[in-house]
């Protein structure tokens, strides 16, 4: 899978396209990236998505596909998706 669109998502989540662009500019993260979980995705998704500012965002892409590269599979150091519990939404995309 090498296009944007082809590129797995998360449970809850789908991908966003900022980070879709990302893993495909990223040959050793988009293979981690289609070798982990769906809910491992999901994870990487929120915790890029709950970024409350844009710059926070693209930091946070930029320092996913490096983690995804080295072959780790969760973003370290974060409590996990709350959307996944019973009756939560995902909060919409930042505006660019």
């Amino acid at each position: 899978m090498t296009q944007t669109e082809n590129i797995p998502g998360g449970v809850v989540h789908d991908l966003p396209m900022d980070l879709a662009a990302a893993l495909t500019a990223n040959p050793k993260a988009l293979a981690t990236w289609e070798d982990i979980t769906p809910l491992a995705r999901n994870e990487w998704i929120c915790w890029v998505e709950t970024a409350k500012k844009a710059v926070t965002r693209s930091k946070r892409i930029a320092w996913g596909c490096e983690n995804l590269e080295e072959g780790k599979r969760r973003p370290c150091c974060w409590p996990g998706c709350g959307h996944r519990e019973r009756g939560a939404t995902p909060e919409p995309p930042l505006e660019p």
